[in-house]
């Protein structure tokens, strides 16, 4: 093709003209943290985490929501053609969200990876904003169930456990969502999920209670030992104060955690270049 001729598909496609890249490590040292914590990656991360928290609030899973269409196509076929430069950089961020295959661990970083898998799939418009409850109690759940079977069937090494003062050896985001799920609730309080018949109940219907139920099936002894931060969190008188101290436990033991962070990845979706404001 000569230099001045260039194909005008810019109907069609729309961010197509974006330049998409491999995904790749930038924080090498500890000192790094601050280039993350000033990124674009960690404002529109944790701005995604917060949306979604507003999103379920209130809500059981089994709440009726609406899908848009272009969730639904996502279905059929994962990525729609106008979108297929994005796959190698978005696939990065889901096979990273699996654990790792050459130490049989997992841990809050991978989890990371997933959601940052579905915040890819918001910026290139597979999935949409009002999509956020489905994004959550569907994709988010569906992936906890596999990651739960996972972790039974081969007793899965926690990556970079911190024992008994995690919050949970695997999980961190079900419990900030299921405690928004929560707030408001008309008669189940925080008290209520440490009490083997209110789990058993309601279970079913909120994420926070079957991140309980799991932690209750896997482990053996009081719960105030073998989980004492969670234990600890029951004495919180509303959920909403649970979920905003789980917000900031989040952000202080998970996203500014040098060994979480060192393996998080970034490309052009998930930028490490500073904030832009606009």
């Amino acid at each position: 093709k000569k230099k001045g001729e260039r194909e005008d598909s810019s109907e069609e496609a729309p961010p197509a003209t974006q330049n998409f890249i491999i995904p790749k490590k930038e924080i090498h040292t500890v000192p790094d943290m601050g280039k993350w914590k000033r990124s674009q990656a960690y404002a529109d991360y944790i701005g995604f985490i917060l949306t979604l928290n507003e999103g379920v609030k209130g809500k059981k899973l089994t709440f009726e929501y609406r899908v848009s269409e272009e969730a639904e196509n996502l279905v059929a076929t994962v990525v729609p053609t106008h979108l297929a430069a994005a796959v190698p950089e978005v696939a990065v961020y889901l096979k990273e969200s699996v654990g790792n295959s050459t130490r049989i661990d997992y841990g809050t970083g991978h989890e990371a990876a997933f959601a940052a898998f579905l915040c890819c799939l918001c910026k290139i418009g597979v999935l949409r904003v009002d999509d956020q409850i489905a994004i959550v109690f569907k994709v988010f759940n569906r992936y906890l169930e596999v990651m739960r079977k996972l972790q039974k069937t081969y007793r899965m090494e926690p990556a970079g456990s911190q024992g008994v003062w995690g919050l949970d050896d695997f999980q961190f985001l079900p419990f900030i969502w299921g405690s928004s799920q929560l707030i408001d609730h008309p008669y189940l309080e925080p008290r209520h999920f440490v009490d083997e018949k209110a789990v058993n109940e309601n279970h079913k219907d909120y994420m926070f209670l079957e991140c309980i139920l799991f932690i209750t099936e896997m482990k053996t002894g009081p719960f105030a030992e073998h989980s004492n931060q969670l234990w600890n969190i029951s004495a919180v008188p509303s959920w909403s104060k649970v979920n905003q101290g789980l917000i900031r436990m989040y952000k202080a033991e998970c996203l500014e955690k040098f060994p979480v962070i060192q393996h998080f990845k970034f490309g052009s979706l998930l930028p490490i270049h500073p904030v832009t404001s606009g």
